[in-house]
């Protein structure tokens, strides 16, 4: 396997959901909100809804992710307003695949590889073209009115955790999705502490075990984006648990592509999809 150049950097997205990735093994070159906010700026940096560090658990300085064994490939995934986030459904695929290409792991068809978040430790498997992440247990809560430009009136919001906090609002149309006004983060009441995503959906229909559904959402600290992974993850949970759990799979059209959640014989949602990377550059850290 061969080494990676220190400043080592790609853009990558998965259906849409970009990220800035940085190479960084041994801990050298930690992220701060500033430098976050400057490469993710879309006009004046590189430009992505996020900034994802690979780093070795026991080198990131941050105790949630070097909690893992010793040599863990650590996720330390920031918002683009500089913020640290829990876990990116989109983004741990996205991350597998940048690791593959800069030499950095290996993972034939059919394998998986241990990646450790600040939302725990989740398993990535190749298959194929696209990949899968097991995102764990999600929990189902309790619900909030949910304000949005676009809604004529407050909505009933689901409260669903991936790992990260997500509220699930159902629509009654494809019109009523596409009306929606997302530039500015809808209002929740009551608000969490901590903020959360908010996720719309429209749901679909449900023949042969399979559902489908469309969805839009506001991600807190970047906006509205093209696709959120862990969201897929909650507007299914949540349409399953509307529905009756008449389905354990689910296909998930976001704007940006199509993801498909599975939940398997533990409970565990996974999430699979495509993960790109567009371009490749060294040089990183002089610049900044």
């Amino acid at each position: 396997m061969t080494a990676v150049a220190s400043g080592v950097f790609s853009k990558g997205h998965g259906t849409g959901n970009d990220f800035v990735l940085i190479a960084d093994p041994d801990g050298a070159q930690p992220l701060t909100a500033e430098r976050v906010r400057a490469l993710a700026d879309r006009r004046f940096g590189i430009g992505g809804d996020g900034v994802i560090r690979a780093v070795r658990a026991g080198a990131t300085g941050d105790a949630a992710l070097d909690a893992a064994p010793p040599g863990t490939w650590a996720m330390d995934y920031w918002n683009a307003d500089g913020t640290v986030s829990e876990m990116c459904g989109n983004g741990v695929r996205v991350f597998v695949r940048f690791l593959l290409e800069s030499q950095l792991a290996e993972l034939a068809d059919g394998e998986g590889i241990d990646i450790v978040t600040r939302a725990g430790i989740k398993r990535v498997e190749r298959r194929g073209p696209l990949f899968a992440a097991d995102l764990g247990a999600f929990q189902l809560g309790g619900d909030r009115l949910v304000a949005a430009d676009g809604l004529d009136v407050d909505r009933p919001g689901l409260d669903v955790s991936t790992g990260n906090p997500h509220v699930v609002v159902a629509l009654a149309s494809d019109a009523e999705l596409e009306a929606l006004e997302l530039h500015a983060a809808p209002a929740l009441d009551p608000a969490p502490a901590s903020g959360a995503n908010v996720e719309f959906v429209v749901p679909g229909t449900i023949a042969d075990g399979v559902g489908s559904i469309r969805m839009r959402v506001h991600e807190r600290g970047s906006g509205e984006t093209l696709s959120c992974g862990t969201g897929a993850v909650a507007a299914a949970m949540a349409t399953r648990h509307w529905s009756g759990d008449a389905a354990d799979r689910w296909i998930v059209d976001v704007p940006g592509g199509r993801l498909e959640v599975e939940v398997d014989e533990r409970g565990h949602a996974w999430l699979t999809g495509p993960a790109e990377l567009v371009f490749r550059g060294e040089g990183l850290t002089p610049v900044l």
